[in-house]
């Protein structure tokens, strides 16, 4: 069964919003009102609704790093994950954790880069050369 996930969580400028996931990140736009926007988060639904982002502490540990938690983030294949990595490398953004091998040559090897929205919501993108490794033990 393939299912998509749906999440929403409040920012506090739409406008910013949609620079951000629209041209930066390259999500394409859905519905909106005043008060919200949908984007296809690379295959998922999210809802970005004015108001106060959820509060967020740099407490979980995750190999060497301590990462924000909560966040938000989608695992891609690798090809795209370096793709995006560079995207955003171009745009300037400020990596909370810049890209980086994780867990290397052991189960669940991964890349990994942590970076925050205009409204400070944390955000992880995960990119794996073999998807069956995603759940590996």
């Amino acid at each position: 069964m393939r299912s998509l996930f749906h999440l929403a969580y409040h920012v506090t400028d739409l406008d910013a919003a949609r620079r951000f996931y629209g041209e930066v990140l390259g999500c394409a736009e859905g519905r909106s009102t005043e008060t919200w926007v949908d984007f296809d988060f690379f295959g998922h639904q999210i809802s970005l609704h004015l108001g106060v982002p959820f509060t967020v502490t740099r407490t979980g540990k995750v190999g060497d790093h301590l990462v924000m938690m909560p966040h938000l983030g989608v695992v891609l294949p690798l090809e795209d994950w370096l793709a995006l990595a560079d995207r955003l490398e171009r745009s300037g953004i400020a990596f909370d954790i810049p890209p980086v091998i994780r867990f290397e040559g052991e189960p669940g090897e991964q890349r990994t880069m942590f970076f925050f929205d205009p409204s400070g919501n944390p955000i992880e993108v995960k990119g794996f050369k073999d998807f069956d490794s995603v759940f590996a033990q």
